[in-house]
């Protein structure tokens, strides 16, 4: 296969009518060029789409190609989708802009091709990075998803043949665990598409996000909330799943989308041994939500034990999800298999980034800054309990540690238990702040009070209150001063006129 550039702008169609030598737009990071291309028509030559793909090109169609992408504006393009969130639009506005920035509305228009070429891009890829390319063999379920190097897992990091029945006893159960947290994310929605017949999904449930069919029939949910999310035009109102809970790499084929809120039915698709933000309420009747599905079960010899991560006692941020909120605004209105492929694909994205710098640092370095940070935290924790604990009667130690101790005890079978450690305070009754402030100062100003302490062991409260009269009594004296100086200054001045007179 041989190229040849006409020699007109190539900006336009070349004018040769020769069907051996059609006219080809090729879109290149340089802009849209228009070449005409020799095929190789010899008895053995391979057809016209595997001539340009050993050439570089993907064609935009495989029958008779006659628009072909580089393969190098396909990864620019790629990455530009992952780091800035630019849509196939505004991506193809620069390429024309670089073709010609006086006449841009006379360069070829390739957007659609572009979009449709870049998810068998996309596809490509991670059939290549993951190993299907020279296999006869088909991907399954979450084969085209990266997952954490550093979480146990079987075959990989993990010797199928060690099982804790044969590691020693002091061997800590934590190392073959799989400690996972569950979210939802609202950022990324995404409105019903234009023509749903007209869909085709390339990868569906290959990685991250689930199987549409079967997802869908599991506890007829989406029947039931599709309604509710019409209301907003919203095919999907956010999506939820599964993440590495040391170092936040989304788990294979176990995120969800969500048709009305962050509802525990869409959650339970996504389960695996876990933290939650509200465990508390989703674990409750867990069980009995997967007994009564025909999807859904609990492998035998699974303990799931449901936890509340302090990632989420303090609170949300931003980060949480920050690789997915930059590319949510662009799909979302994409089709429902275009948006999937472009989300499996930025999430892959993420936790191959995360593996990267996970080795940043050198294990026993990292490790031991992480120590130290403990050991610190662990000392200064203890120094406050101590203090904390010698204010309190000895009676309610004890009654507290027997409560503490039963409330362990049964926390696995009845999360009630732990209710244990919420405030307990009559409503109602509980004093306000100032007026806890206004006993304080009551209690110190008191006779007996006075008596028995000297003014060095006042109060705060007090300390405060005498600063500041001080400190009026200080500007008082100096604004006195500043008068009785400009008065002074005044009659001095006007006696001295008067003897002049």
């Amino acid at each position: 296969m041989a190229l040849h550039v006409p020699a007109a702008l190539n900006t336009h169609q070349t004018s040769l009518n020769d069907s051996d030598h059609p006219a080809t737009t090729i879109v290149d990071k340089s802009g849209v060029h228009s070449l005409s291309i020799w095929y190789c028509h010899c008895p053995r030559a391979l057809s016209l789409d595997m001539q340009l793909f050993q050439a570089g090109l993907f064609p935009a169609s495989f029958t008779r190609p006659k628009t072909a992408f580089t393969f190098s504006v396909l990864d620019d393009f790629l990455l530009d989708n992952l780091e800035c969130g630019t849509s196939a639009m505004n991506y193809y506005s620069k390429i024309w802009r670089l073709t010609s920035s006086i006449f841009p509305s006379m360069v070829q228009d390739r957007y659609r091709e572009l979009m449709r070429t870049a998810r068998q891009w996309r596809q490509c890829k991670l059939y290549k990075w993951h190993g299907f390319v020279h296999k006869n063999n088909e991907p399954k379920t979450g084969d085209l998803a990266l997952f954490c190097l550093a979480c146990p897992q079987p075959g990989i990091n993990l010797d199928r043949s060690t099982g804790m029945a044969t590691q020693p006893d002091n061997t800590p159960s934590w190392l073959f665990t799989r400690t996972l947290v569950m979210d939802g994310n609202f950022k990324a929605e995404h409105l019903h598409p234009v023509n749903p017949s007209d869909e085709v999904s390339l990868m569906d449930g290959l990685a991250f996000m689930v199987g549409d069919e079967r997802y869908k029939n599991c506890n007829n949910h989406h029947t039931v909330n599709q309604a509710n999310a019409s209301r907003q035009k919203l095919e999907a109102t956010g999506i939820g799943g599964c993440a590495c809970a040391r170092h936040g790499c989304f788990v294979p084929h176990s995120m969800v989308d969500f048709q009305k809120g962050e509802r525990q039915m869409n959650m339970d698709y996504a389960l695996r041994i876990m933290f939650y933000d509200i465990n508390c309420q989703y674990n409750k009747f867990l069980k009995d939500r997967i007994a009564s599905s025909m999807y859904l079960s609990i492998p035998i010899g699974m303990d799931i034990i449901p936890e509340i991560g302090l990632w989420h006692v303090h609170g949300h941020q931003d980060s949480c999800y920050a690789s997915l909120n930059i590319i949510s605004p662009s799909a979302r209105g994409m089709g429902t298999p275009y948006h999937k492929e472009v989300l499996d694909y930025q999430m892959n994205d993420s936790n191959s980034m995360k593996m990267i710098h996970i080795s940043e640092l050198p294990i026993s370095r990292c490790t031991n800054i992480k120590f130290k940070e403990a050991a610190q935290g662990a000392a200064e924790s203890t120094l406050s309990f101590q203090n904390l604990n010698e204010t309190v009667q000895p009676a309610m130690v004890i009654l507290w540690e027997a409560e503490e101790a039963l409330a362990q005890a049964n926390r696995l079978e009845d999360p009630t238990a732990m209710d244990i450690y919420e405030v307990r305070l009559e409503k109602g009754k509980s004093p306000t702040r100032k007026q806890q402030e206004l006993r304080l100062l009551e209690a110190q100003n008191r006779p007996d009070h006075l008596a028995t302490n000297s003014l060095s062991r006042r109060g705060a409260a007090t300390w405060l209150a005498t600063g500041l009269t001080i400190e009026e009594s200080q500007i008082s004296l100096s604004l006195s001063l500043s008068l009785s100086l400009s008065l002074s200054l005044s009659l001095s001045l006007s006696l001295s006129l008067s003897l002049e007179m």
